[in-house]
């Protein structure tokens, strides 16, 4: 099992959905931006949900299946980039297939659109995620 990197100032969860990019998905919010470092670094990864979702349970719950997710798609992220995941309702509940198919569908989408379609990252084979 392989770690990635992890956001955890304020300053940097605040300049991703200022400069970044962002797409909507049915259980997960992705914003990205370009990291500020001038060194290649691997990509960071930032989790938040906001009370809208529920009580303490049910934000734990949607931070630990984005932080799965992640887990097992972090190999679509693009290097010197910078992403916030934003748990929405159905987050902590809805299928996990759900939720990877679409943290997929997202990176790979705001790759795109921060990368003007040169993404380096052309994995885009959908039966990886058929299990």
């Amino acid at each position: 099992m392989s770690a990635f990197l992890k956001i955890k100032k304020r300053k940097d969860f605040i300049r991703a959905a200022k400069n970044g990019q962002k797409v909507v998905t049915t259980s997960v919010i992705l914003q990205a931006a370009q990291s500020l470092s001038l060194v290649p670094i691997a990509p960071k990864f930032g989790f938040t949900t906001t009370k809208k979702i529920g009580h303490a349970v049910v934000r734990n719950r949607s931070r630990r299946r984005m932080r799965a997710a992640v887990r097992e798609l972090h190999s679509f992220a693009v290097d010197n980039t910078e992403y916030v995941l934003i748990g929405r309702k159905n987050t902590a509940t809805c299928d996990f297939a759900i939720l990877r198919r679409d943290l997929k569908y997202a990176l790979d989408k705001v790759n795109k659109l921060l990368y003007n379609n040169k993404n380096e990252t052309d994995n885009s084979n959908p039966t990886d995620l058929a299990d």
